[in-house]
C-alpha cells in the first residue's frame, strides 16, 4: 500500500520559539544555530481525521513531531483483526532513526499537523548533536513507562478505572502543554469516539457509555456534547483511575 497523500499544510513556517510543543519536543534543548540547521530539513504535513499517515511496513523517509491533533498507532493481525496499541499526542515523536520501515499503521484521529524532518539529515545531526539523542532517549523511556502503565490498565483495572485512566492520560498531556493554574478545572477534547475507546480499552461500547455516564453522575467529570470533558478536580479523577495522586498533575 502506498502512503496517503497529505493535504496542504495548515502551518507553513512558524517561528520555532512560538511553536506550541517547543518545550516538550525532540528539539526542546536545541540552540538557535541548531534550530537553523533543523529548518533546512523541516517541512509540515497536514492530515484530515481518518486519513492514514503511513502504513505498517511502508518505507519511512521522515521522522516527525506531532504539533496539533491526535493519531493512533494500530497493529493488524494476519486474520484482519486490528488493535490500537498507542496514541500519538502533541509533542510525541513519530518514526525511529535507524529503522527503514514503519512498525505500525499511523492514522489521524483528529485533524493532524506534523513537523517532519528528512530522516537521513536528522540521523546525521543526531550523531553530531548529543543532546538531541539524549532528549529522544528520554522520550523513548517515557513511552516505555506509558506502555507498562497501559499493560496494567488493560490487565488489572476495572472498566471505571480504565475510562478514568484514559481521561487522565489525555489531561496530563494537555496540562504539560497548556500550563493551567494549579487547582483550576481542566477542559479537554476526547480524541477518540466511544467506539474507538471501546476498541482501545478492550471494553464494549455499552460499557464505555455506561462508565462515562457514571463518572458524570458522580461529579468526577462534566461532559458537554459528545467529546468535551471538564475535570473539576484532577486528584479525584486519579483516585477513580486507581492511581496514586502524588506527582500526578504537572503544574
Amino acid at each position: 500500500m502506498q502512503n496517503t497523500t497529505a493535504l496542504e499544510p495548515k502551518i507553513t513556517s512558524p517561528d520555532c520559539d512560538d511553536c506550541p510543543i517547543r518545550h516538550r519536543a525532540v528539539c526542546a534543548r536545541c540552540e538557535s544555530d541548531e534550530l537553523s540547521q533543523l529548518e533546512g530539513m523541516k517541512y509540515y504535513r497536514s492530515f484530515e481525521a481518518g486519513q492514514t499517515v503511513i502504513w505498517s511496513g511502508d518505507r519511512m523517509d521522515f521522522v516527525a513531531s506531532v504539533v496539533t491533533g491526535i493519531a493512533t498507532l494500530t497493529q493488524t493481525m494476519e486474520d484482519g483483526r486490528r488493535q490500537i496499541v498507542g496514541l500519538l499526542l502533541p509533542s510525541d515523536f513519530v518514526g525511529r532513526p535507524g529503522r527503514e520501515t514503519a512498525a505500525y499503521d499511523v492514522t489521524a484521529t483528529t485533524d493532524l499537523v506534523m513537523c517532519c524532518f528528512r530522516k537521513k539529515p536528522f540521523e546525521a545531526m543526531m550523531l553530531a548533536t548529543p543532546h538531541i539523542g539524549q532528549r529522544l532517549l528520554e522520550m523513548t523511556l517515557d513511552e516505555l513507562d506509558a506502555a507498562r502503565e497501559w499493560m496494567l490498565l488493560l490487565g488489572r483495572k476495572t472498566a471505571r478505572e480504565k475510562i478514568a485512566s484514559l481521561i487522565a492520560i489525555i489531561a496530563r498531556r494537555h496540562a504539560s502543554l497548556a500550563m493551567p493554574r494549579k487547582g483550576s478545572a481542566v477542559e479537554i477534547e476526547l480524541p477518540l469516539t466511544r467506539e474507538a475507546m471501546s476498541e482501545y480499552l478492550g471494553l464494549t461500547l455499552e460499557t464505555v457509555s455506561r462508565q462515562i455516564s457514571a463518572l458524570k453522575r458522580d461529579g468526577v467529570i462534566e461532559v458537554q456534547g459528545k467529546r468535551r470533558v471538564t475535570i473539576p478536580d484532577f486528584d479525584r479523577l486519579l483516585e477513580e483511575s486507581g492511581d496514586d495522586s502524588d506527582g500526578g498533575f504537572p503544574v
